[in-house]
């Protein structure tokens, strides 16, 4: 068996980025009061946890991410039009966008936030060429 990603990021209002990550187009999986998990694929898997669980693994300060960025996650997609679909979604959905669109040849990339102003990023690779 390949090994599965399990990303944590802290939310606010669960019931909120529970409804944001539907409108995107993801299914929900294992939810809690204090959980949720976002299933990206079945070997990636993002797990929202309401800001005091997510403190109890962290054991430091729970970053705000509209402030600062810790991390940034990708979503890679087959093609262009998935990139904007997930894109369209996600500002549709109350997230903003960040950065400009990255369309140099090799990747097609716009960049948003989640609902806590975590950074995201829809992603395309075009094959290199042979």
């Amino acid at each position: 068996m390949s090994p599965v990603l399990f990303a944590n990021l802290p939310v606010r209002d669960l019931e909120r980025s529970k409804a944001f990550f539907t409108d995107l187009g993801f299914t929900l999986f294992g939810m809690a009061d204090d959980m949720a998990s976002v299933v990206i694929n079945e070997q990636a898997q993002v797990m929202l946890l309401t800001e005091p669980t997510f403190a109890t693994y962290a054991g430091t300060e729970v970053a705000d991410a509209t402030k600062s960025t810790q991390v940034i996650l990708v979503v890679g997609v087959e093609n262009p039009a998935q990139v904007d679909e997930l894109f369209d979604k996600a500002i549709a959905a109350g997230g903003a966008a960040v950065g400009d669109l990255r369309n140099d040849g090799y990747r097609y990339q716009r960049g948003f936030t989640d609902l806590d102003g975590h950074h995201w990023e829809a992603l395309c690779l075009a094959a290199p060429a042979s």
